[in-house]
């Protein structure tokens, strides 16, 4: 419709066109906006941007020691290089030096101490990047070594934590524990997972004639680092102008994190008068910043004969590095997820927050929720194993269901649980009975290759666990040639942000997408976004976008019902026409013909999401606006002398409500799954005893590849399914959610391994669940050895 020349339109054509639906509103596969320019290399990153005249590119030096006192430090030694603009310590930031997200801790530059191996120390500008490494390099800096803690259980064991713990109860766990028929205890170590964005961080800046800063960046959280910027420089926001076209990948890991490059080109860009870039080299991008949380969490559940679960003690330790970061906000997540899918009964649930030196930890997709979830999980196959059950007998039976079994241990009730029903049509389009007798005869005859199979279950609270980021904003211009113009505070990484909401305003206004142009996130259109994360960017912006096309949309009825003298009702936007009563013109005609009228044709638009709160202090509220649901069902093949394995057939069903894409959001589901089944079983992360991490690189760190794809991959969302909550178009979050289908893979693991226990021996495996921890469960569980450190007894 865009390509045709609506001024050669018959009336009769224009009612042909009436009759006919929009081919790229909501619901509609209409595929990435940035696809075509991504395939031929046109996108345009911060790192293809044009270099300014007189540019300088900066090199961060950073610490060899985990936790020191800096003794010396000595700069001059860089000037010796030709092309050296300058190099700076903490004493040169010209304002604040923390750019602590939440709470202080993470200065710019060390300033006298470091706390982790990698911290920057001293930032070096010069004409070209290679030039300031190795003038960086010269540097002169010596440190006294002071002791460091590395890991978690340490930090645990000596209560030596980022912010206070937290802790959320329902009932009398102690006494429910106490009297329950069967009792197990034990732990379970999950790992860390490196972001490995494409993009690696990088921030390329422009100072301004009022003493402000344009800053070119990849963040998913343009605010915070306007704030940073300003506050590093020691101006008010409004100088400080942030444009963010797109990232190349982010995962959590741009939305604070991407902080730190944006503020030392800042800082290096003010005090020089110089244009400035800083693009972190892979090595020191994995050395500097932070990763998902690894957790070391701990339990005691009590059951009865049946599995059901009557008690429950939890504890999570999440490893937050060596600053607060969003850490509270993600062991709080993983505390909320603690239960996933399943009723507790009686519950305490308890969330430290450990200090190590290592780099501070920070968001990744699912903020936390993975790892609460894990133990839950680790428990449904502990307790189907204890009891000799199906696994799935055991989840199925533990359910969130009715009134009295429907309440989370932080009180919000479970409404609307679409699990039961999954789970259901999962066991049969996935032929899960059949195929586990069959898995269990050719176990049965085959002695070195184990197969395994499971389901589980996904239950994923959506909305910021920091209820204030609940809020969005968009900008709309409509011009007079009918061609619009779409801003909104979202950031997009490749997830398909832009072309759902432009679907969005594409369906209010009734016009063709392409009729549509979305321009990057800066934040003199858009003020105080809130980040592009917890899964909220389309049910936050989106909602935003409608709400301002909608005020301008009304604005066009009460025009033409006043100019054409006829009622609200009869006027219709159609397929890109404008029907008033018996009258059409095409959508440009009417916008013209509006403006001339003297009719605004701009409005900003805002949501914020309702019903939501949590009061932290009485630890219960609903912090969650409404949950998203999935399950995945995975088969694997082992092999029991190496531990190798791979992953035979994965089928899953996933809700999305009413899909605003639904080609877009099955890519989530199937990316997000592929990247949590590589956070649980290839994605290992080493530091060695001085807190150096040596797998910094993809030489030594291993991502999913091709060849750890399912061979048979089969993804449907739920149909015919709208979320009952007034999200935008009653759609639902998709960009977290799948990430937790992963888990069938590890608990299907598990499963092929039980086949060579004997004397009872019940697997653990802890994460990642590399080939090499294959092999010594299997080995552990052969010799009749629980690998788990489970207790297990009868209480009565």
């Amino acid at each position: 419709m865009s390509n045709v020349n609506h001024q050669q339109l018959t009336h009769e054509e224009m009612v042909a066109i009436v009759k006919q639906d929009l081919k790229t509103g909501v619901g509609k596969s209409v595929k990435h906006d940035s696809a075509p320019k991504q395939v031929t290399g046109d996108a345009v990153y911060i790192d293809d941007r044009l270099e300014f005249p007189n540019q300088l590119h900066v090199y961060a030096l950073l610490s060899t020691q985990a936790h020191a006192k800096i003794t010396k430090i000595d700069v001059s030694p860089c000037y010796d290089f030709a092309g050296v603009a300058i190099a700076i310590t903490s004493k040169d930031v010209p304002g604040q030096l923390d750019i602590g997200a939440i709470l202080p801790g993470d200065p710019l530059l060390a300033d006298g101490i470091v706390e982790y191996y990698g911290q920057p120390v001293i930032a070096v500008a010069a004409s070209d990047l290679e030039t300031a490494r190795k003038a960086a390099h010269a540097a002169i800096v010596e440190y006294e070594p002071l002791p460091a803690i590395l890991d978690v259980k340490e930090a645990l064991a000596k209560k030596h934590f980022v912010t206070e713990s937290h802790q959320q109860k329902r009932g009398d766990s102690v006494k429910a524990l106490a009297n329950a028929k069967h009792v197990i205890e034990g732990d379970i170590e999950i790992g860390g997972q490196e972001h490995f964005y494409l993009e690696t961080q990088v921030s390329s800046v422009m100072p301004t004639e009022d003493g402000g800063m344009i800053v070119y960046t990849s963040t998913q959280n343009p605010t915070e680092v306007q704030k940073l910027v300003s506050e590093v420089l020691g101006v008010a926001m409004h100088k400080v102008v942030i444009d963010m076209r797109r990232m190349g990948g982010g995962f959590g890991g741009k939305e604070t994190q991407a902080a730190a490059p944006a503020c030392m080109a800042a800082v290096i860009a003010h005090l020089t008068g110089r244009p400035t870039k800083m693009r972190l080299l892979r090595n020191e991008d994995m050395t500097m910043t932070g990763k998902r949380h690894p957790f070391y969490n701990q339990y005691k559940i009590g059951f009865d004969d049946n599995g059901v679960i009557q008690g429950a003690d939890i504890v999570v330790a999440g490893n937050c590095g060596y600053s607060p970061d969003l850490s509270s906000s993600i062991v709080d997540r993983a505390m909320f997820h603690s239960d996933n899918a399943y009723y507790l009964g009686d519950a305490t649930v308890t969330g430290h927050r450990c200090k190590t030196n290592t780099a501070s930890n920070t968001a990744y997709r699912g903020f936390g929720g993975p790892q609460g979830m894990m133990t839950i999980e680790h428990i449904m196959d502990e307790i189907a194993r204890y009891l000799n059950k199906d696994p799935l007998e055991v989840r199925k039976a533990n359910y969130y269901g009715e009134e009295g079994r429907n309440v989370t241990h932080y009180y919000q009730t479970v409404e609307d649980n679409f699990l039961p029903e999954i789970t259901e049509q999962l066991e049969q389009s996935s032929d899960y009975h059949a195929r586990r007798k069959e898995i269990a005869e050719f176990n049965k005859n085959s002695p070195i290759l184990k197969k395994g199979l499971s389901i589980t279950p996904v239950k994923f609270g959506i909305s910021f666990t920091a209820t204030f980021l609940n809020q969005a904003g968009a900008l709309i211009h409509i011009y007079t040639d009918g061609s619009i113009h779409l801003n909104h505070g979202g950031t997009e990484m490749g997830q398909g942000l832009n072309i759902k909401v432009a679907q969005i305003v594409a369906e209010e206004f009734q016009v063709d997408v392409d009729r549509i142009q979305i321009t990057a996130t800066n934040t003199d259109k858009v003020p105080n976004t809130s980040p592009t994360a917890a899964s909220s960017g389309a049910d936050l912006n989106g909602k935003a976008a409608q709400n301002a096309a909608i005020t301008i949309k009304q604005r066009l009825i009460e025009f033409a019902s006043s100019h054409f003298k006829v009622t609200p009702e009869e006027v219709l936007f159609k397929n890109g026409m404008v029907q008033i009563r018996e009258q059409i013109m095409t959508f440009a005609d009417f916008a013209k013909l509006a403006w001339m009228n003297q009719i605004s044709l701009s409005s900003t638009g805002f949501y914020r999401t309702p019903k939501i709160y949590y009061d932290h202090e009485k630890a219960r509220g609903r912090p969650f606006y409404y949950y998203a649901y999935g399950a995945s069902c995975s088969e694997v093949i082992i092999d029991t002398l190496t531990g190798e394995y791979k992953i035979l057939r994965v089928d899953i069903l996933h809700d999305v409500g009413a899909s605003l894409n639904p080609a877009i959001d099955i890519g989530q589901v199937e990316g997000g799954f592929v990247q949590g089944v590589g956070w649980l079983t290839t994605e290992e992360l080493v530091w060695n005893e001085q807190g150096r991490l040596m797998t910094n690189g993809p030489a030594s760190y291993k991502i999913p590849a091709i060849a750890d794809m399912p061979i048979d991959f089969r993804t449907h969302l739920l149909e015919n399914r709208s979320n009952p909550e007034d999200t935008v178009f009653n759609s639902k979050a998709v960009g977290e959610p799948p990430f937790m289908l992963g888990m069938s893979v590890w608990s299907a693991l598990k499963d092929a391994i039980s086949y060579v226990a004997v004397d009872g021996a019940i697997p653990k495996l802890d994460t990642p669940a590399t080939p090499e921890r294959v092999l010594m469960a299997v080995q552990a569980v052969t010799q009749g050895q629980s690998v788990s450190t489970a207790s297990f007894t009868e209480t009565n």
